[in-house]
């Protein structure tokens, strides 16, 4: 059994990456609803996600979208973000809302439109050489409605390609993290279809790609803690979008749908050694019909609650029961772990760290949203729209 001292250290170490387009209207396709009080600009972004880290203290970094958090000086924004507590994250990539990308972006068939496209990835990594930021996820909506529209083989070409180019551009100290989805928007082929294909993808490149496990962006009944053992064992899973799903979307807050699966995927993380910084564990979720902010912290909160799970099991005796065969011991022994409350064990990390024991009732007493609601009135809403 893991001493809880020990358990203790590692839950104070966790550091869950916020979204920033999560703090705008964002949400299903179809409408966005918006709410009072939603950031106008990156910085009232910030200020949203500092106070998710001010209430559950493990929410330091800030990822970013580009365009739709482009400034003018990306230094002078990773100043105050570090005047807030916080980091500027991950950077990401937008290579699906431009008209031209109708046909696709880096696998498009024209020319010009995939070197538009990747003058916008090298363009990113500007970015990031000015924000001090490590990592650039590409999520590509590339793919093909119906058959015979494009040549499968020669769009993987192109993506290559594209990748190998992007890849030239990091520096030593930076990755690239390539996301896959099952599908959408793309019905009939997705270019990056599954763990496979990034895989294959990433170590080809180098040790700087590294796939991204989105936890929506799998078909039904995917067992994605295999997929997380695998890349793990192999050294090439790099980070998280930690999101859930019911049916095909997958923005929902994490944990919402299936938080055994969530438990069970941390577990491996755990057990695979993947619990360090090396691998970055980021929220990718949009919040349409439910409060923004609360949302975000009660995500962090199940994060670190299957982390916490995941941390107590017994290693030891699930080792002796799968060596002996005792397939309903070694069973308990996970589903042990699995149905320990945790939230007390959470609360005393939380006060010893100078925080409140209950993050939510925290941050319902600081008033933050009614401030909000009363300042930010005027300007335009952040948000991508529907």
């Amino acid at each position: 059994m893991t001493e809880p001292a020990a358990v203790k250290a590692a839950l104070t170490s966790q550091a869950v990456e916020t979204p920033s387009w999560a703090y705008g209207n964002s949400g299903t396709r179809f409408k966005v609803f918006a709410q009072p009080g939603v950031p106008r600009t990156p910085r009232e972004k910030l200020d949203d996600a500092a106070k998710v880290h001010e209430f559950t203290g493990a929410a330091p970094t800030v990822a970013l979208h580009i365009p739709w958090d482009t400034v003018d000086d990306f230094a002078a924004l990773a100043a105050y973000a570090e005047e807030r507590g916080l980091r500027l994250g991950t950077v990401n990539s937008n290579t699906f809302q431009d008209d031209a990308y109708r046909l696709g972006s880096v696998c498009h068939p024209d020319a010009a439109v995939r070197r538009k496209a990747l003058d916008h990835l090298t363009a990113c990594v500007d970015i990031m050489d000015a924000t001090g930021s490590r990592d650039l996820k590409l999520w590509l909506a590339d793919g093909t409605n119906y058959p015979g529209q494009d040549d499968i083989r020669e769009r993987q070409d192109r993506l290559a390609e594209a990748l190998a180019a992007v890849y030239a551009r990091l520096g030593d100290d930076q990755r690239m993290l390539l996301e896959y989805k099952l599908f959408e928007p793309a019905f009939y082929t997705t270019d990056v279809p599954d763990w496979g294909t990034a895989y294959a993808h990433c170590l080809k490149l180098g040790p700087k790609a590294q796939v991204v496990v989105d936890t929506g962006h799998h078909a039904p009944g995917t067992n994605i803690e295999f997929i997380v053992a695998t890349l793990l064992r192999e050294r090439r899973l790099g980070a998280f979008d930690f999101n859930s799903r019911f049916y095909a979307d997958d923005d929902l807050m994490v944990g919402a749908a299936d938080p055994f699966q969530l438990f069970r995927i941390m577990y491996e993380v755990v057990r695979g050694g993947g619990f360090t910084p090396d691998i970055a564990f980021m929220l990718d979720q949009c919040h349409n019909i439910e409060a923004k902010i609360p949302a975000i912290i009660r995500s962090v909160m199940n994060v670190q609650e299957a982390t916490a799970k995941a941390l107590l099991v017994d290693r030891n005796a699930l080792a002796a029961a799968q060596r002996s065969g005792d397939v309903l011991a070694a069973n308990a022994v996970l589903m042990d772990a699995y149905n320990t409350d945790v939230r007390p064990l959470l609360a005393e990390v939380r006060e010893e760290q100078g925080l409140d024991p209950d993050p939510m009732a925290a941050y319902r007493r600081s008033g933050w949203a009614e401030r909000t609601a009363a300042e930010r009135v005027g300007g335009r809403q952040a948000g991508w729209g529907a």
